[in-house]
């Protein structure tokens, strides 16, 4: 039997990669825009941005052409020698985001190691915690990442059955309860909060209006750090270029990825204040890749699209007309129960159990239709398109969802 070109590609990854993903069966070979085409030459709405990384849109031209022009010049010194843009891009982002501070890495999950080591570290030379007490508390359902020190604070057991044992000092209290945060921060060894300010992963479960602002000033009048981990809620993606701006207040540490540099490089950073961030010393923390000059140009390119182009409006005005048509949808409907969600960061829950395969295929009827998205915890979908869409595409895109949802109707 004759193979499709995707088919071939897919026996390839299969035969010789590591089985850790379970993508749907479509592979693609260019992106433009909001628009992604595979091998067979099918258009496709992209609505997960890899995860939100794409907000500026796939190959922008202005971050493409910061890569190239960087790239024939100088690509990486490491940190054993200066360059001269990583202080360009530290002047740069600590001005964008107004902090004293950035200490750069490359991954998400990178930025979040970094924010707990940090923390550590300020906690006891500043909060003057005893030797190895200090705490770091996380909330359920979390997810920043699948190192060892990530899952450690994961309680989904797909990152943790088989991979322990965890790193200590960590403590699980549930999310959008501000009764178990104030009971965890009575121990004098805190010495942060890492928090989503709303989580991606677990389906985009956002909190009530008043939470995360409420945590904030907890963690004030208890000497806690508030870290705010923004890999994917960040730059633009909840309709604010920080989801922590709808509730008016600045983290203690910034934790950014992803869209830092709009795909097209992994750059990731963290951004505090003076006091906190030179608590770390030479030789005690930093990586051969972070704050290299190609991801630095990227970075600053990544971020002066978003300013410029007006993502972050855009986020907003058309995030609002996705929930309302959806919203409408769901009036009459027994397969989707309910939209949430913050700008263009969107999911709609499936009216079915968690180990049902609806929702995925749900997603594999999209996908024939031209619109890619993907499942979370079985029975919930996220839609989160570049953050480049205009009306009209949303609005193609959203005739697809709907017209997909109703060949599910029970």
């Amino acid at each position: 039997m004759h193979q499709t070109l995707s088919e071939k590609a897919i026996e390839i990854e299969n035969e010789f990669g590591a089985h850790n993903y379970h993508p749907l069966p479509v592979v693609l070979n260019k992106g433009e825009g909001v628009h992604v085409w595979d091998l067979e030459g099918k258009k496709y709405y992209d609505f997960l941005s890899a995860y939100s990384a794409v907000n500026q849109g796939h190959c922008h031209p202005k971050i493409i052409k910061a890569l190239l022009d960087q790239s024939s010049k100088l690509t990486l010194t490491s940190r054993a020698f200066h360059n001269d843009v990583l202080g360009q891009y530290e002047k740069f982002i600590t001005s964008f985001f107004g902090y004293d501070k950035v200490l750069p890495m490359n991954t998400g999950v990178e930025g979040g190691e970094t924010a707990v080591k940090l923390a550590r570290k300020w906690g006891y030379e500043v909060k003057k915690i005893p030797k190895d007490r200090a705490k770091i508390i996380f909330v359920e359902g979390n997810f920043w990442g699948r190192t060892l020190g990530a899952i450690s604070s994961s309680t989904d057991p797909s990152s943790t059955i088989g991979f322990g044992p965890f790193m200590p000092g960590y403590e699980i209290i549930p999310y959008n309860d501000i009764d178990a945060l104030k009971a965890s921060l009575s121990d004098p060894n805190v010495a942060a909060f890492m928090v989503e300010p709303i989580q991606g992963e677990a389906g985009v479960v956002v909190p009530d209006d008043d939470y995360l602002i409420s945590a904030y000033n907890l963690c004030k009048e208890n000497n806690v750090l508030f870290i705010a981990d923004e890999v994917q809620t960040g730059i633009g993606r909840t309709g604010k270029m920080l989801c922590c701006d709808h509730h008016g207040f600045k983290p203690d540490i910034l934790i950014l990825g992803k869209a830092l540099s709009g795909g097209v490089f992994p750059v990731s950073a963290i951004l505090s204040s003076n006091e906190i961030m030179l608590t770390i010393k030479p030789g005690e923390h930093g990586s051969t890749f972070g704050g290299n000059p190609l991801g630095c140009k990227v970075a600053i390119a990544a971020l002066e699209v978003v300013r410029d182009e007006g993502l972050v409006k855009n986020a907003e005005y058309l995030g609002s007309i996705f929930r309302d048509e959806i919203n409408k949808y769901i009036q009459s409907s027994n397969i989707a129960k309910i939209v949430r969600g913050k700008g263009l960061l969107n999911a709609i829950v499936i009216n079915d159990s968690e180990d049902s395969d609806t929702a995925l295929n749900i997603c594999k009827s999209m996908c024939s239709k031209g619109l890619l998205a993907k499942p979370t915890h079985g029975n919930i979908i996220r839609f989160a398109p570049p953050l480049i869409i205009n009306e009209e595409q949303l609005l193609s895109a959203l005739s697809i969802i709907k017209e997909t949802l109703k060949e599910f109707e029970i």
